[in-house]
């Protein structure tokens, strides 16, 4: 029995904090309750309650929303605890961070640099800086 309830409880603290996460994206963007989820495909209730961590959306509905917010839906994901989040990275965080450039644009960017290092895995290349030789050297020969 009060495993039940711990379960109820973290269940309710993960929809409370993507509410308030939703509810923050939402009014940095200036967009009301009802324009979200007009955008979203969701209704005025329904989003109501998700922002109120009343509701916990499902993946699908989360990725309507972060599309709807123009915001990565692995961001959501990770705040509704579908999914662990990736390890740190210096680029992914600058990436993110960055206010210069639009969400789409951050997207592109992350799909890129993520696209490389499986690219890099697959092939068997070290991770971490190779040498770039200068544009004055002559380049190694085997």
């Amino acid at each position: 029995m009060a495993q039940d309830e711990n379960l109820a409880a973290v269940v309710s603290n993960a929809a409370q904090d993507i509410g308030s996460f939703i509810r923050a994206q939402r009014e940095a963007a200036q967009v009301s309750v009802r324009q979200l989820a007009e955008k979203a495909g969701v209704s005025n209730p329904y989003l109501s309650q998700i922002e109120r961590g009343l509701r916990k959306p499902s993946a699908d509905v989360l990725n309507q929303i972060a599309k709807a917010l123009r915001v990565s839906a692995e961001v959501l994901y990770v705040r509704a605890g579908i999914l662990e989040p990736s390890e740190p990275s210096e680029v992914r965080d600058a990436i993110v961070n960055d206010v210069s450039i639009t969400e789409r644009q951050k997207q592109v960017l992350l799909d890129i640099y993520t696209s490389f290092r499986q690219q890099n895995e697959a092939a068997g290349e070290p991770e971490g800086p190779a040498a770039i030789p200068s544009p004055d050297e002559e380049p190694a020969t085997d």
